[in-house]
């Protein structure tokens, strides 16, 4: 449902022009996979719950470019520091029991001069939609969305971990009528 209300093109424009070798974290269903242009040389997918996994593994028959689907987490990805061009996160740091620590091993793995991407929600600029998100971590978006966080402050915590964010795009969606839209 969500691919069908805009997932999809938000995923396309994530992926526009990255080059090289690519590590995504939380690949979950293979989403993404089927919009990594041809410039991108190989995507390592890491993705720790089984059942995506295999989903993911799925996925990989209709990607465009070469994808290998890995088992892992967030806070210790594969290979050795500045071994990629790109890193990816869509849709995952809300939900990663450590942000700080996840972005300090994308920071790690991605060569000086390489490029992280995001497609994530963030904490609202509304103080009602932050007070909202604030009470729903608090009580039940957490146990109803999968450990889903709405009121991390995600663009703080890339720049925290070294990355510095040269283009950043703010936009309302939500991937189904009834959850929140930032």
């Amino acid at each position: 449902m969500s691919e069908r209300r805009g997932g999809a093109e938000h995923r396309r424009k994530l992926l526009t022009g990255l080059r090289g070798r690519v590590v995504e974290v939380g690949a979950g269903s293979g989403a993404n996979f089927q919009h990594y242009p041809t410039s991108v040389s190989e995507v390592i997918a890491v993705e720790p719950e089984p059942y995506l996994r295999e989903r993911a593994e799925h996925a990989t028959l209709k990607a465009p470019v070469s994808v290998s689907v890995a088992h892992g987490g967030a806070d210790r990805l594969p290979g050795e520091a500045a071994s990629f061009d790109a890193g990816v996160v869509a849709l995952v740091l809300c939900t990663v029991p450590n942000q700080q620590s996840a972005l300090a091993e994308l920071y790690r793995v991605i060569r000086p001069g390489g490029e992280l991407r995001f497609y994530e929600h963030v904490i609202s600029e509304s103080v009602w939609e932050t007070r909202f998100q604030r009470i729903a971590d608090a009580t039940f978006w957490p146990r109803l969305a999968g450990g889903c966080h709405l009121a991390r402050d995600t663009t703080t915590a890339i720049e925290r971990a070294g990355f510095q964010i040269e283009t950043f795009e703010r936009f309302r969606y939500s991937p189904a009528p009834f959850l929140p839209a930032r």
